[in-house]
């Protein structure tokens, strides 16, 4: 009964965004500001163009790239600092330095580093995507009963087994909230650096709009961009509640810096 009603908020929730934005622009009367209509009406042609899906093919790409090599470093990081102070001791110092700065100012200095290619929006990608990740990671094996491990030694399982048979799968849960904010961090960060370094992608896309004046397209871009958001996070979602069906529903709040 509760996925009918959250579906159901869902659908008006969006329909009553759509109704005052649609109000709002005809009352406005700014070319800057096209009602939803004209722009949603952008969307068939945006996904039925071969170069457009070209590059939200390239985006997508990049993203998925980004946030699996940031979660397959930051997991092992987060849970081996959870478990020991001499690593937390090291890494610490440096989440806290990098944490703070939008990840969207690193792209200048990435790009002299790496060029303007792939490369570049994809370490901004893993940048953003490692924190949350650690954090979570870190929080989770943390939250492990020591009683576990002591048992797990007593019957000489070495540090990196105890860590791999019992602390991730009792981490995990708390793994996965890391792993979804960083699925929406992945999206803001891939959006921002192509719309600094401009040459393929949904950014890309919507800048271009933007310097020919198509507002209509580039508010068409912002709603794919949103939906592609969406539909990302409630799959992961679906796919988190099937892994560790036994813990308790994610309700976490997605929040970073980009």
């Amino acid at each position: 009964m509760t996925r009918p009603v959250s579906a159901l908020a869902a659908v008006i929730a969006a329909a009553g965004l759509l109704a005052a934005w649609e109000l709002a622009a005809r009352l406005a009367g700014i070319d800057g500001f096209p009602p939803a209509s004209q722009a949603l009406a952008q969307i068939p042609q945006i996904l039925t163009d071969g170069e457009a899906l070209l590059n939200i093919t390239a985006s997508v790409q990049r993203m998925v790239v980004g946030l699996v090599l940031g979660v397959v470093a930051a997991v092992p990081i987060g849970l081996t600092m959870g478990r020991s102070r001499h690593v937390a001791a090291f890494f610490n110092p440096l989440l806290m330095v990098i944490y703070p700065v939008p990840k969207a100012a690193l792209m200048p200095i990435i790009m002299l580093w790496l060029g303007v290619g792939d490369a570049s929006k994809i370490l901004v990608i893993f940048l953003g995507v490692t924190l949350p990740v650690i954090y979570h990671s870190y929080q989770g094996s943390r939250a492990v009963e020591q009683k576990m491990l002591w048992s797990a030694a007593a019957m000489g399982m070495g540090g990196l087994s105890r860590l791999v048979r019992i602390v991730l799968p009792a981490a995990l849960p708390e793994i996965l909230v890391g792993c979804r904010t960083g699925l929406v961090l992945a999206l803001i960060t891939m959006v921002t650096s192509e719309m600094i370094a401009r040459q393929a992608g949904l950014g890309n896309i919507l800048f271009n709009a933007l310097d020919m004046a198509q507002y209509d397209t580039v508010y068409a871009m912002i709603v794919i961009v949103g939906v592609l958001g969406f539909v990302l996070d409630a799959g992961f979602e679906r796919l988190r509640a099937r892994l560790v069906a036994w813990a308790a529903p994610s309700h976490a709040i997605i929040a970073g810096t980009t």
